[in-house]
């Protein structure tokens, strides 16, 4: 009988992640030119291989929405590379869309200290990933999405059991073909990236399937949200000069008003981009506007749209 630690490398050595790359044989004796053009080679193929699953992205992106709606979560939770993209995704969405900052959460394994430094042994329990979720409070209409290169990672499959046994809805990104997973998940997205440039190394292009993939569903449900007329960001918030200054941008960009007369408008709304558009576009005010937007879910287009009826 296999001791535990056999068992282990006999999974990693089946994994499509841990196989040497015919195409990177000499890249050690490359120079630096060359080693460029075969990691870009490489990464061209990963955006090919995303495309074959957006079927399942959508299908994704339509359950966080919804989750959304009800007031739910979006947890991601992942190990090593992998949970440091779900939490750089869900960091940059209260900037990029004015989300409220418990909306879209990431944790990985170790906690905050392992986003900079490897927590040795922090992914190997699927009892710490059952643990996160019961700190996070978590109960349906919250979403839990796992990331894990490899399909396989302990902390990861944790939580996403854990989560299954609360009722919640559940969704697996990995970077090998589901063929080789032993994880059951409500949508499981898989994108067998083949052996990396070098072995085993699964920042390179699984983290940057994964990066791809997580893009994907938070504009995806944000836009699902009216967090975006046409193809501009008009919920984020205005925590710096830079952000002020591109609000008032964005209002020049889509009415006829001057600086000075977007900057007053800005003023106006409370400095909030989306009711001051509406002020501008559907010449109302900013109380009117507002009460428009919450009837239509945020969405512009459609709050302007009853104004002109």
């Amino acid at each position: 009988m296999n001791t535990p630690e056999q068992d282990l490398f006999d999974q990693l050595k089946k994994l499509a992640t841990e196989q040497r790359n015919p195409n990177s044989t000499d890249i050690d004796l490359a120079d630096a030119k060359r080693i460029a053009e075969i990691i870009n080679q490489e990464d061209k193929k990963v955006a090919d291989l995303v495309a074959l699953r957006l079927d399942e992205i959508a299908e994704a992106i339509e359950l966080i929405s919804e989750s959304f709606q009800l007031g739910g979560r979006l947890l991601y939770l992942g190990a090593g590379t992998s949970g440091r993209l779900g939490v750089v995704d869900a960091s940059e969405c209260p900037p990029t869309f004015g989300s409220n900052p418990e909306q879209v959460q990431g944790f990985i394994a170790g906690g905050k200290e392992a986003m900079y430094a490897a927590q040795e042994g922090a992914e190997d329990s699927e009892e710490f990933g059952q643990e996160e979720l019961h700190k996070a409070h978590v109960t349906p209409p919250d979403i839990v999405c796992g990331i894990a290169a490899s399909g396989r990672t302990p902390y990861v499959i944790g939580a996403i059991k854990e989560a299954s046994k609360r009722g919640c809805k559940t969704v697996f990104i990995t970077t090998v073909p589901k063929e080789q997973l032993n994880v059951e998940a409500d949508i499981i997205i898989d994108v067998p990236v083949g052996p990396e440039v070098i072995m085993g190394s699964t920042r390179m292009k699984s983290g940057t399937a994964q990066k791809m993939v997580l893009n994907m569903l938070t504009t995806g449900a944000m836009v699902r949200q009216g967090k975006v007329y046409e193809n501009v960001m008009v919920d984020l918030q205005l925590s710096n000069k830079k952000l002020v200054e591109r609000a008032k941008r964005i209002i020049m960009m889509f009415t006829e008003l001057n600086y000075d007369e977007a900057s007053e408008v800005l003023a106006a709304s409370g400095n909030h981009v989306k009711v001051a558009l509406v002020m501008s576009l559907g010449k109302t005010s900013a109380q009117e506007a507002q009460t428009l937007l919450k009837k239509h879910q945020g969405f512009i287009r459609k709050a302007i749209e009853e104004l002109k009826n």
